[in-house]
């Protein structure tokens, strides 16, 4: 799949899947734009996608939460590249707790990063897909937003609210030459799922039919394939990637 030619946003792109989304990007011939809020990681990770052979690499700190810093750096990725053609809502977060136990800011913290910064990265970066009549959006839901998992009511609804987002925008963008799918990710080995405890995890491997984690590389080749001319045709769909976790 070829990228030249083509400006890519990666949200939470320092590490885990972002990162690894960047780099089949980039080493499809994308200029690739990391955005996270982990400066330093993120200055390691633009480093080496540019030893694997990125043509162009730039960096911003960004709080997908926060609309005017969103809307400034997207102005200038355009500005800088000339295009702005995919772009991969991929920052997300946990604050996982059971529901009694779960305190608000909990839930509005969630919330805010996970379905609310997919939502300002998609609205003002479809401003400039617009002008071109071209885009590629893929969002990251998961696999806890299509089924539920206990401890995780904030996450799940967020994940949840990312499909219900996705297939909107897909209807209201599709005429304009731009598709909005989504990818559902199982239990992907990960520093999210790093810090799980062992108990955890062993739930988590005896609910998923292929009895193993899934890995970084695999879900961001599906996200690429999405962001990809390849798959021009396919819009407002949710991919699940999960080893078959999901009905």
């Amino acid at each position: 799949m070829g990228f030249e030619g083509k400006t890519a946003v990666v949200t939470g792109g320092a590490r885990g899947i972002g990162f690894e989304v960047a780099l089949k990007l980039a080493k499809g011939g994308a200029t690739v734009v990391l955005i996270d809020v982990l400066e330093d990681v993120m200055t390691q990770a633009a480093a080496k996608l540019s030893a694997a052979g990125a043509k162009q690499v730039f960096t911003y700190k960004v709080d997908v939460t926060d609309e005017a810093r969103v809307e400034k750096v997207l102005d200038e990725v355009a500005e800088k590249t000339g295009s702005l053609d995919i772009l991969v809502n991929n920052a997300g977060i946990t604050r996982d707790d059971l529901l009694l136990r779960m305190e608000a800011a909990m839930w509005d913290l969630v919330m805010a990063v996970n379905l609310k910064g997919t939502f300002l990265m998609t609205k003002h970066a479809a401003r400039h897909m617009l002008r071109k009549r071209y885009g590629r959006i893929v969002n990251l839901s998961s696999v806890s937003g299509l089924v539920g998992n206990a401890g995780q009511a904030n996450y799940s609804a967020s994940k949840a609210g990312v499909v219900g987002f996705t297939r909107t925008v897909a209807r209201e963008l599709a005429k304009k030459g731009i598709t909005c799918n989504a990818v559902a990710p199982g239990f992907i080995k990960t520093d999210m799922t790093d810090v799980l405890p062992e108990k955890a995890k062993e739930m988590a491997l005896a609910a998923i039919p292929m009895a193993r984690m899934g890995t970084a590389e695999e879900v961001a080749s599906v996200i690429v394939f999405l962001a990809s001319d390849e798959a021009a045709y396919v819009t407002g769909h949710v991919v699940p990637v999960d080893g078959g976790m999901a009905p």
